[in-house]
């Protein structure tokens, strides 16, 4: 880091320029770190969402339908059809209505994908996870093979289907 002191005309004054070299090798560093490190922050991770689609429900006389809902002091509140089941009582009602329809239908080996009952669960946005799980538990460990959720249609009006 030199300084000038003189010029052309002999005159002993030193010069008033900034010396501007060492601001662009600084720039220049930190222009070649954010070139590298960009892409690098930038990188997302490819996330397959489900498609959701909306299909009206057939409903069988041999379906189950159960509301389920978060009740006062974290507690889980299970309705099969409008009477409020605890979940020992879910479970034994479940395991009576799969043993009666598999004997309606002529025993095990009859039952088909066609007349398998199924189980229905509706609960809403505010349904804590644990609530619907532990019905799913509840149902699958009943015996039920098909469980399977009531939603609404997206708010808007027309349905496409995928």
């Amino acid at each position: 880091m030199a300084m000038s002191v003189g010029g052309e005309g002999g005159d002993e004054t030193p010069m008033s320029d900034i010396n501007t070299t060492p601001l662009v090798d600084v720039m220049l560093v930190l222009l070649i770190i954010f070139l590298i490190t960009v892409p690098v922050v930038i990188q997302t991770v490819p996330v397959a969402l489900p498609k959701v689609r909306y299909e009206a429900t057939t409903t069988k006389p041999e379906n189950v339908s159960l509301s389920v809902r978060g009740g006062p002091g974290d507690t889980c509140e299970v309705y099969w059809g409008l009477q409020k089941v605890n979940a020992q009582e879910l479970l034994e009602r479940a395991a009576k209505k799969l043993e009666d329809e598999v004997k309606k239908a002529g025993g095990p080996e009859a039952i088909t994908e066609e007349n398998m009952p199924e189980a229905h669960i509706r609960g809403d946005v505010n349904t804590p996870y644990k609530c619907i799980g532990g019905a799913v538990f509840t149902m699958q460990r009943a015996g039920f093979a098909r469980v399977g959720f009531i939603s609404e249609p997206p708010p808007g009006g027309a349905v496409t289907r995928l």
